[in-house]
C-alpha cells in the first residue's frame, strides 16, 4: 500500500473518530435522560469504536516503521496486532455492555416519559445521518482501492467499514427498538434491541479478530501470487523441479517467500549463484510486495552422491 492509500486510510479514520466521539456524548446524554437501554447500548457502541479508531490510526503509524536488528522483517504486522485490541474492544465494551443492558431491562423495567422517547429517537436519527456519512467515506476509499477485494484488504480500513456498517444497523435496531416500547409500552421490545446490538457488535467482533489472528499467526499469500511465484520458479531452465514453496505475510504489503529447487546437474558454483539472483529478480519483479526471497538451491543427483553409504560412512552388506 502506497503511502498516499495510508494518508486517505488515516483520514478515514478520522472522520470516523470524530463523528463516533459526538455521536457517543450524545447517545451517552440521551440514554441517561430517557433511561433507554437501546440508547444506553448504543453509547456503548460508540465508544468502543472511538477508541478502537485510536487502535488503529496508532496500526497506521506503528507499522510503517523500517525494519531493524530486533525487527529483521520490519513491523508490517502492527497492523494486525492493532486491529486484534480493536476487535476485542468491540466484543467487550460494546457486545458485553449492549447484553447487560437488555438483560437489565428486562428483569428489571424501563420507564420513559414521552419527552425521553422524542430526544432518543431525535439523537438516533442524528446518529444515523453520522454514521451512514462516515460509512459512504470509507465505502468511497474501497472503491477507489479496488473494491471488496484489493481494498478490505487493509485491516484498518476493513475494521472501520465493519464498524461504520455496524453502527448503522445497531441505529436502525434501536430506533425500531425504542419506537415499539413507545407504542406498546412494553420495554422487551427496547431490551431486545439491545440483545440484538450485543449479537451483532459480538459476531463482528469475532469475524475481525479471527482474521488478525490468522494474520498475525503467519497467513500465506494469496493463491494468485503464490501461482505467479511457482510459475516464475518453473519457467527456469535450470531448475529441474520446485520441491517446496512457502509464503508469509509479513505486513500489509510486504511478502517472505522461500523456496527449495533442485537444479539441473553440472552447475558449477558461480553459475548456481548467478542463477539464483536471476531468480530473486524475477520473482520480485513478478510479485513486487515479495521483499524477502530465500532460495536453497541443490543439485538433485550431487545430493544424492553425498547422502549415499560411501560418503556418508554408511556400510553397505550383501
Amino acid at each position: 500500500m502506497s503511502t498516499r492509500e495510508d494518508r486517505r486510510t488515516r483520514v478515514t479514520v478520522l472522520v470516523a473518530l470524530a463523528a463516533n466521539l459526538v455521536i457517543a456524548v450524545a447517545k451517552a446524554v440521551g440514554g441517561l435522560a430517557a433511561g433507554s437501554p437501546a440508547l444506553l447500548s448504543e453509547a456503548a457502541h460508540s465508544v468502543a469504536d472511538s477508541l478502537n479508531e485510536v487502535f488503529l490510526l496508532a496500526a497506521l503509524r506503528r507499522s510503517r516503521r523500517p525494519a531493524d536488528r530486533r525487527h529483521p522483517f520490519g513491523y508490517g504486522k502492527e497492523r494486525f496486532f492493532w486491529s486484534l485490541l480493536a476487535a476485542v474492544g468491540i466484543f467487550v465494551m460494546g457486545g458485553c455492555f449492549s447484553f447487560f443492558q437488555g438483560v437489565e431491562a428486562l428483569t428489571t423495567g424501563a420507564e420513559e416519559e414521552l419527552g425521553g422517547y422524542v430526544a432518543g429517537l431525535v439523537v438516533l436519527g442524528v446518529a444515523l445521518l453520522a454514521e451512514g456519512g462516515s460509512l459512504l467515506r470509507a465505502l468511497y476509499q474501497v472503491r477507489r482501492q479496488g473494491g471488496t477485494g484489493a481494498g478490505l484488504r487493509d485491516p484498518a480500513l476493513r475494521t472501520v467499514v465493519a464498524e461504520d456498517g455496524t453502527a448503522v444497523l445497531g441505529v436502525s435496531l434501536a430506533i425500531v427498538g425504542m419506537a415499539l416500547h413507545m407504542v406498546t409500552g412494553q420495554v422487551v421490545w427496547e431490551a431486545a434491541a439491545s440483545l440484538a446490538i450485543g449479537a451483532l457488535l459480538v459476531y463482528v467482533a469475532y469475524r475481525l479478530g479471527r482474521e488478525a489472528r490468522d494474520q498475525l499467526i503467519g497467513e500465506a499469500a494469496d493463491p494468485q501470487a503464490s501461482g505467479r511465484i511457482r510459475a516464475v520458479l518453473e519457467a527456469q531452465p535450470e531448475i529441474d523441479s520446485v520441491e517446496a514453496l512457502f509464503t508469509m505475510k509479513t505486513g500489509l504489503d510486504s511478502l517472505l517467500v522461500a523456496a527449495r529447487v533442485d537444479l539441473v546437474p553440472g552447475l558449477d558454483s558461480e553459475r548456481v549463484e548467478e542463477i539464483a539472483v536471476r531468480i530473486k529478480r524475477s520473482i520480485a519483479h513478478t510479485v513486487p510486495e515479495a521483499e524477502q526471497i530465500f532460495l536453497d538451491v541443490t543439485d538433485r543427483l550431487a545430493q544424492e552422491a553425498a547422502e549415499s553409504p560411501a560418503a556418508t560412512g554408511e556400510r553397505g552388506g550383501a
